[in-house]
Parts: C-alpha cells; structure tokens; sequence
C-alpha cells in the first residue's frame, strides 16, 4: 500500500461540511492511521478489507466516509429506501455504532436516518420502524434473518452498502451459518467494508465471496502499543494472596484511574465484586449472563465515570467454563474483551491468566488507546505457570521482543496488615452471600442461588433449638423447662444471684 494519502487531516479528504463540525465536536483532532487510508478510498467506491487491532480507529474508518457518500446521494434520490446494512456480533457493538453514527449526524439528522434493531424486544414492535425505511441498518446477523423470515426486510434491491464489523468474532460467536443466509438475500454486488483483528481462513472466505477488487489494508502497527505508552507488569503469588493483593492496590491506590479486572469465570467475578463491596469498594460485574439493557447499562455508567473499577469476564472464557452441570443462559451476542468501547481505561489487571496469546492482546488492548498511557497487571500463582509461559513465549512469537514483563516490585510483607480482613472476607463470600437474603429468588443471578440459601453456623444452631422450643412449648405433658441462665433482677442492685441450678442465693 503506498503512502501518498499520508498525513491527510480531515478538513483535507473534501468531506461535507455538517460531518467535519460534528468531528470536531466529538473531540477527533486528527484521523487515526487507518481512517486516514480508508476514509478516501472508501469515497472513490472501493471495496475494502482493513485489518487493524482494537483501538485504532475502525469504526470511525468506515461510517466517516459513508455518511459523506449517503449525504450527497440523497441530495438527488427520489425515494427514501434502507442502502446501508451494518453487520456486528455483539449486541453491545451494534449500539456503539449507532452511538457513533448520533454524533455524527447531529448536524444531519433529518437528511440521515437509522435504526438499531439488535436489543431483545419483540420483532413486531420494530416492524413499524422497519417500514420507515431507514438509511442505515444495524444489527446481528441473527436478528437481521429474524426479520427477514418474518417478511418486515426485502433487501436483496435495496442495499448498496455493506459493512461488516469484526468479522472475525463472527466466527467466534457461530454466527457463521446465519451470516450466510443474510449474504444469500442481498444485492450480488454491492460496495463492502469488512474489518478484523486477524485475517483467519473463514474471513479469507468471506473476502473472496464479498469483495471485489479489495483493497486490503494491513497496517504496518504492533498488535499491542508501545512501550511508552503500556506498560506490563508480572507478579507472583499463591492463589489466596491474589485477593490480598487485589485488596490492597486498591486500598493503597497503588494503580490510578479506570481499572478492569479480568477473570476466566463468571463465578469468581461475582464472588469478587462481592469481596469489594463488603469493604465499601463500588465496583460493577460485566458477564454474557446479564440482560442486553444491565450490560449496556454498565457499559455507560464505567465510561461517564460512576464506577472505576469493572470486573469483566470476555468471551473465550464463557466457552471454557459451561459444564453438563451448568443451566444458566448465556448470550452468544455479547462479547466484552473486543468490540465495546471502554473509555479512558488507564489500568487492566488479568486477576486470572488468559487461554491464549491472542486472548491476552484483546484484554490488554482495552487500555493505553489513542495515544494514552495504560497499565496491565498480570497475577501468576503456582498453577497458571505452565499456562502463562505458553502464553509469554507466544507473546514474543507474535511481537518479536525478548523482553515483554516487567516484576511488579511490591513487598509481599506488606500485605501482612491486610491478609487477615482480606481472607476472613474472602471465606464469607465463598459460605454465604448475606446482602442476597432480601432478594427475590427470580432477581438473583443463578450462578448465586446455591450461595444465597446456605445457612452460616450460627443460623443453623438458631434454628435448631427455636424448633426444640416450639416443641416444649406445644408438649402437653410436661411444661417447658424454664432457662436457668434468665437473670430475675439486677443482681447489682439486689444483690441476689440466681445459680446454675435455677435456686436463688440468699442475702447473708
């Protein structure tokens, strides 16, 4: 790919004037490396194929230039008809685009209209949207064929425009199959956009059926920023102490800013969220286990700054955690490690070392963006050894460094003042969830239920002897023996003292 588009600004690429005020607005001083190459190409009818890692712009690469293209279309169209459809695997990613497309049409919104059609409401409550006819469609591929079966889309005419965003968590979520119908009832040739992180052999597919004379942008950047800006530490301690650490960088604010924590179980996020809030730490858990409106919902509260600290559990680790056992409903349209667009994070701490290499990079990826300074914090007990040095040495494979982590230099005799309130908290959540008592059953998470009808100790031996009680008391034949140890009077001020044996002691 040659250079002669570098350091184009976006007052230069001849974009409508509405379009550059609302760039201005959202605070994008300068285009990112691959809307710099992206953005003209796209404007002269290329299709594009555009590998990039988290971060660096995307979103940004494709709907800039579409809504350019669409403005001056519509200027001439005689017709209002849906052109654009804007494929995603997540739920949450489809309402990041359309938070992208807002801003970008706040100058333009009665001349450009769209819908988003991914949330979990009704198909026959968004037909009468549909039947608008809207400019841009967003949605996943499950929903959009939803709609299309149900008569409410007739597309194979209409579109002009296809974007397919993180084509390859397409795969991963098994979006394949219904990928393929919606491909089936579109137009045989229309103008495409697909981005992806990595370029496996079913994205390599998905160019050679979509793509026609592709551009293909593979930007010549690392898969994780640099050095002066990401930091990557390492620290190893045993199992317990993970939690004592945990404890105490907080407590200490040893790590400033917006932190997401990463684990490898739903379980443990709830059980660590649990441990923070009984020391009065607000902290917020994401998981694929949570409703579409608590996700974003969290999503929205950890970027406008309510929280700063979120414990997330990404997509690799759902898959590896379901058993025979398991019941509980996850959403195969949700995804955390990639796609959403967590603002500001300055630190990430990996509290469980992830499956794989390419699991690490889009975990660490949330932080150090946009040219800003971030953090990653690696736990490593005795048991993930083996797991982490796979993980390391793939790390070097892929970057090409010898030296990757720093030692996190923290005095482990320090975390002697914590340990004991840190464990003895720890123990309670793992035996009973106390703030869940009051709840309804059908508002409790169902990874918690087993944990909030365990009794502690000292419940148990309540219960067992009201029951003894009960049972004197309703005794006909004999009356309830009375409590030797029920004081009569102040013996202070009477000075008479009933014994052991229930027989008072006279005053000498």
């Amino acid at each position: 790919m040659d250079t002669e588009n570098s350091g184009l600004k976006f007052h230069e690429m001849g974009l409508d004037d509405r379009i550059l005020e609302a760039i201005a607005r959202s605070g994008w001083k300068e285009p990112t490396m691959i809307q710099e190459k992206a953005i003209p190409l796209f404007m002269k009818g290329k299709d594009i194929l555009a590998r990039a890692r988290t971060g660096s712009g995307k979103t940004g690469a494709y709907l800039i230039p579409l809504i350019h293209t669409l403005l001056e279309r519509k200027a001439h169209a005689s017709q209002q008809i849906t052109s654009t459809l804007i494929l995603a695997p997540s739920k949450e990613l489809c309402k990041q685009i359309k938070q992208h497309i807002e801003h970008l049409t706040s100058l333009c919104m009665r001349e450009i209209t769209y819908i988003d059609i991914s949330p979990q409401v009704p198909i026959e409550a968004q037909k009468s949207l549909l039947d608008d006819n809207p400019d841009i469609l967003i949605g996943t591929p499950l929903k959009i064929l939803n709609h299309i079966k149900e008569g409410n889309l007739i597309l194979n005419k209409s579109i002009q425009f296809l974007i397919i965003d993180e084509a390859d968590l397409m795969f991963t979520y098994e979006h394949e199959k219904e990928l393929n119908e919606v491909l089936s009832h579109l137009p045989s040739i229309c103008q495409s956009f697909i981005t992806s992180a990595t370029v496996t052999e079913d994205v390599a597919n998905l160019k050679k059926r979509l793509l026609n004379n592709p551009v293909i942008l593979k930007l010549e950047e690392a898969p994780l920023p640099p050095d002066t800006h990401l930091t990557q530490y390492i620290v190893k301690v045993e199992d317990l102490d993970k939690i004592v650490l945990l404890y105490a960088i907080i407590k200490m604010k040893l790590l400033l800013g917006k932190t997401i924590i990463f684990v490898n179980t739903i379980a443990k996020g709830y059980k660590i969220q649990m441990f923070l809030s009984m020391f009065h730490i607000r902290s917020c858990t994401l998981n694929a286990e949570l409703p579409l409106n608590c996700r974003c919902r969290i999503v929205d509260d950890f970027n406008s700054g309510i929280f700063s600290l979120l414990i997330a559990t990404d997509e690799n680790s759902v898959k590896t955690e379901g058993s025979a056992k398991s019941k509980r409903k996850k959403d195969r349209e949700s995804g955390v490690a990639r796609g959403i667009d967590f603002q500001h994070v300055s630190n990430v701490i990996n509290y469980d070392v992830p499956s794989d290499a390419t699991a690490y990079i889009h975990r660490v990826g949330r932080t150090a963006r946009m040219g800003m300074m971030g953090t990653a914090l690696t736990m490593v007990s005795r048991h993930d050894m083996k797991l982490f040095n796979r993980v390391e040495n793939n790390l070097k494979e892929i970057l090409g460094s010898k030296i990757i982590f720093r030692d996190y230099k923290f005095n482990m005799f320090n975390l002697d003042g914590f340990r004991y309130r840190a464990c003895d908290a720890w123990k309670q959540c793992t035996a009973i969830a106390p703030h869940l008592k009051n709840l309804p059953e059908y508002n409790i998470p169902d990874i918690l239920k087993p944990v909030a009808k365990q009794e502690s100790r000292r419940q148990k031996i309540k219960r067992k002897y009201s029951k003894v009680k009960d049972n004197n008391e309703d005794s006909n034949d004999q009356k309830p023996k009375k409590n030797n140890y029920v004081k009569v009077a102040d013996p202070l001020r009477t000075l008479l003292f009933e014994g052991v044996k229930g027989k008072k002691l006279k005053k000498k």
